[in-house]
């Protein structure tokens, strides 16, 4: 049984760190830059035992638009729906209720987002993106 917790108080910085160190979203991603992006964001704890396994962060201003970030479960925890729990509790958490559009980017998680309504967006022609090297 895994328990959910936005408790930032209980996320372990190095174990998020490391793991996002090595993705392909966030390679190289210092130890300060995640205390910096979990300090400002809604974060969601993935515990078994006490121990952490998952994690995802949310930028929102809790009214209008959700952005997902850093979402994971670690590698020897995968293919036991914890992400789908997770997920699910990210979509029904009441500070977020409010919020008419929620965005993310993924590579390979298509399937996982579909299930909780994320499409394809309807208008590409109307996003923009400014990305800095």
């Amino acid at each position: 049984m895994i328990e959910i917790s936005k408790d930032k108080s209980r996320l372990d910085v190095n174990l998020i760190q490391e793991f996002l160190t090595e993705t392909y979203w966030a390679k190289g991603r210092s130890k300060d830059e995640v205390k910096t992006s979990i300090e400002h964001c809604l974060c969601f704890g993935v515990y078994i035992d006490n121990k952490q396994i998952g994690f995802a962060r949310i930028a929102t201003d809790y009214v209008v638009f959700v952005y997902l970030m850093d979402v994971f479960i670690l590698p020897d925890f995968r293919g036991k729906g914890y992400a789908k729990q997770l997920m699910k509790a990210i979509n029904e958490e009441p500070l977020l209720q409010l919020c008419k559009t929620w965005m993310l980017k993924t590579s390979d998680a298509h399937k996982l987002y579909e299930q909780f309504g994320f499409t394809e967006l309807k208008h590409p022609e109307k996003v923009m993106e400014r990305l800095l090297k």
